[in-house]
């Protein structure tokens, strides 16, 4: 199993949450604004110490509310995943940060009872944030559809991530995505950052469509009128100058 390491106590990468976080290697989207691009593409990778890191989950484990899978996309090694997790569902809950369009092998980790809980990104419009072709975007898109009803027949509460771009509207993409959640949630608005807080791996798309903040007004008053717990990401909004704009507009308890 390739890794490029973990971290045994984080407070960022699940809403409210202490989590053990693992990142797994590779990924099927190319999505422009990623920071963790070199995982995607296995240039900073190794072979997961496995014994060595289930000790120090086991002595982190009383720490922490979730063992979390991130990447890169964990479901691109999901049968060694699936062996891990066998091992580690004795020593905590399971936290699995998916794209949710490897459907298959979500289903059999579901299936397994070996997820408790799942963070995904609403990613739109796809055409743009996947970085693929239109055609094969709107194909990954109907996956991800199809991946929440996924989640929601197992009934496994799920954290929906909305990464916000500059310059696109794109609440009738939440819409639509949201007629196919029927579990618990609640929403993370993440606007998209670029450096220096991030190493984007398409810096000229960042320049363009990062750093947004009236994007996240409107969909944050969108998903409120909705009855949709919403919450914007601090972490994403530090040091920036768009940060204490937003921050005028939003109460600290929204934060």
């Amino acid at each position: 199993m390739l890794t490029s390491g973990w971290k045994a106590v984080s407070m960022v990468d699940v809403h409210g949450k202490v989590t053990f976080t693992l990142w797994l290697c590779g990924c099927n989207l190319k999505c422009p604004f990623c920071h963790n691009w070199r995982i995607a593409e296995r240039e900073e990778c190794f072979e997961l110490p496995r014994d060595a890191m289930l000790e120090e989950l086991s002595s982190h484990s009383f720490l922490i509310d979730y063992f979390h899978i991130t990447g890169g996309e964990p479901l691109m090694q999901w049968r060694e995943l699936k062996g891990l997790l066998e091992d580690v569902k004795p020593l905590a809950d399971v936290s699995l940060n998916t794209n949710l369009t490897i459907v298959g092998p979500l289903d059999e980790l579901l299936k397994s009872g070996l997820v408790d809980h799942i963070a995904t990104d609403i990613k739109a419009p796809p055409h743009e944030l996947y970085g693929l072709p239109k055609n094969a975007s709107r194909k990954l898109w109907e996956l991800f559809l199809r991946g929440l009803r996924v989640v929601s027949e197992y009934s496994i509460p799920i954290e929906l991530r909305i990464p916000v771009p500059k310059g696109f509207n794109v609440i009738s993409w939440v819409e639509e995505a949201l007629k196919h959640v029927n579990t618990d949630f609640y929403v993370v608005l993440n606007p998209l950052v670029g450096r220096p807080l991030t190493n984007p791996r398409d810096e000229e798309w960042c320049s363009r469509h990062c750093w947004p903040v009236e994007e996240v007004l409107k969909l944050k008053e969108f998903l409120e009128n909705s009855g949709v717990r919403v919450y914007v990401s601090e972490y994403l909004l530090k040091n920036s100058e768009e940060r204490s704009r937003l921050s005028g507009e939003l109460s600290a308890s929204e934060l």
